[in-house]
């Protein structure tokens, strides 16, 4: 269990920049989640953590001794691929224990913390079977025990579900989150996906081009986004943005309101067309474009039934307005707007 700083880390391809500077504290004991659109270098500064990739500037202090530039393996850290990588021909027993082998345990000792680590993992009754006969969820456990039984200082995470069905995904986040507040054990997980960050996380690390856009727990981040691209990469269906006379009467050149924060009411001043509902069981979202041509999405109760081309009003509150200058920036929260009727907010 480990506190990993990292101060001004740098890391350059060629002409690209893909760390630039990055500052960050991932607490000991915490679960710390990377996330981010694809290329923005959330992978690469785990690349970079784990010693996969060489650090260009910077210092990586793992308890507080700078490890930038020691070998992987003298690091102690513990990695878990998007592909399960396990030896197609070894059991599962030996794939859990080959780290181990390798570093020239005695057998006793293998076999102990194999048994062990396949119990936590409901993998003690596969243990004989290899790799073919197990079900994807399987052999991310697998891989999730491999990395285990070294005992690591913390646990590094690349997009470990992305292979697996719904269903699946939900069920080892579950699994994998249980397993590291069991131990304790530091945690480091990238992923595109903010469900997986929101549901996961002590502590989420939005990325954008290199950069560190945020840092904050998830309610941190979903009730007060740094920037219009926080806000409209966190939280699901995404956060609606208007421009023009309605940001204006907020003193702002963009405001941002959340589909839960915007409901269909025939007392809202604000006019729309409904274009489809999706319905999602518990809840619904309402697709609808305004009379000035913009798209909205809004909730609306599951046993809403209208036809696309109905004529709706729309209903909100100003305490749930989120407020961007020109430059993207949020904002100060409660700076009065000209207008704080419901009916005429949105």
């Amino acid at each position: 269990m480990s506190t990993i700083v990292l101060e001004g880390v740098t890391k350059r391809f060629g002409d690209h920049l893909a760390s630039d500077k990055i500052d960050l504290v991932i607490p000991n004991r915490g679960f710390t989640v990377f996330v981010g659109p694809s290329g923005c270098g959330k992978t690469t500064l785990l690349r970079l953590i784990a010693g996969l990739e060489d650090i260009d500037t910077g210092r990586l202090l793992i308890d507080g001794v700078d490890m930038a530039h020691t070998s992987p393996a003298a690091r102690g850290l513990a990695m878990v691929f998007q592909s399960y990588a396990l030896y197609p021909h070894m059991t599962v027993r030996a794939n859990l224990g080959f780290a181990l082998r390798v570093a020239g345990r005695p057998k006793a000792e293998i076999a102990e913390r194999v048994e062990r680590v396949a119990l936590m993992l409901n993998l003690n009754l596969l243990l004989d079977r290899r790799p073919a006969a197990l079900s994807g969820g399987q052999r991310q456990r697998v891989a999730i025990g491999r990395a285990l039984v070294r005992e690591p200082r913390a646990f590094l995470f690349d997009e470990p579900l992305s292979n697996l069905d719904a269903e699946l995904r939900a069920q080892m986040r579950f699994e994998i989150r249980r397993l590291q507040q069991e131990l304790g054990i530091t945690a480091v997980y990238v992923t595109h996906d903010q469900a997986e960050a929101m549901t996961m996380a002590d502590q989420i690390v939005v990325f954008r081009d290199g950069r560190i856009e945020q840092v904050g727990t998830p309610l941190e981040i979903y009730r007060a986004p740094a920037n219009q691209f926080v806000a409209g990469f966190i939280g699901s269906p995404r956060m609606n943005f208007l421009g023009g006379p309605f940001a204006l009467e907020h003193h702002a050149a963009t405001i941002g309101i959340r589909p839960q924060h915007l409901s269909l009411d025939p007392r809202g001043a604000l006019k729309a067309t409904v274009e489809t509902i999706e319905h999602l069981g518990s809840e619904s979202f309402a697709h609808v474009r305004l009379e000035s041509g913009e798209h909205l999405v809004a909730r609306c109760a599951p046993e809403l039934e209208l036809s696309p081309g109905a004529a709706v009003g729309l209903l909100t509150d100003d305490r749930f307005v989120h407020r961007f200058d020109a430059e993207g920036q949020a904002l100060p929260v409660g700076v009065a707007s000209i207008r704080t009727k419901a009916a005429a907010c949105i």
